[in-house]
């Protein structure tokens, strides 16, 4: 009798573990699915709007957790002009290259601007990650994104624009007085 309810007791618990693992595990899947950086929010310019403060703030809903920040849905599928540089371009324009890398005066005046600002203030060169694309592929590109943008403390995505995780620090995303500049600067 011993024998049986001992070997009861252990498929059950190992029952209620496995349940609670397949739960953890769905979760965890869940999380990253959602957490995984898209192609379509590379921008033809270069500028992954997986880690811009404006699509950061609307995946995480932060103007209800009383931070004032844009929401941007991303370049891509908003399909609006550039402020930089697409309604500067014709080929943008009229969608004849994906990226500017692969435009016969790339880089022009325009981008090597823009990617002077990036470097300056975003820690991010836009030159460089179009660059990376072509090189090594999209799919490797993300993953590095993915990697460098990651937050060590929750594993949440950091934003470029300024350095923060929209998950764990919206305390100090409160208390910024430039919500769109690394706090060193």
């Amino acid at each position: 009798m011993f024998f049986f309810n001992f070997l009861h007791r252990y498929s059950l618990i190992t029952v209620i573990l496995y349940c609670i693992s397949l739960q953890i595990v769905s979760q965890i899947l869940v999380w990253v699915m959602k957490n995984k950086f898209s192609k379509d929010l590379i921008a033809p310019c270069g500028m992954d709007c997986n880690v811009c403060s404006g699509f950061l703030a609307m995946r995480h809903d932060i103007k209800n957790k009383g931070i004032p920040m844009t929401y941007c849905q991303g370049c891509r599928p908003r399909d609006k002009k550039c402020a930089f540089l697409k309604k500067r371009c014709e080929r943008l324009l009229k969608h004849s290259v994906t990226f500017c890398s692969e435009c016969p005066e790339f880089p022009c005046e325009n981008i090597t601007h823009i990617d002077t600002r990036y470097q300056k203030f975003f820690r991010m060169s836009l030159l460089e990650n179009l660059a990376s694309i072509k090189t090594n592929g999209m799919e490797q590109f993300l993953r590095a994104e993915e990697e460098k943008w990651r937050c060590p403390n929750c594993g949440g995505t950091i934003s470029c624009h300024n350095g923060l995780c929209f998950v764990c620090d919206t305390a100090l995303l409160k208390k910024k007085k430039q919500l769109y500049r690394w706090d060193d600067e």
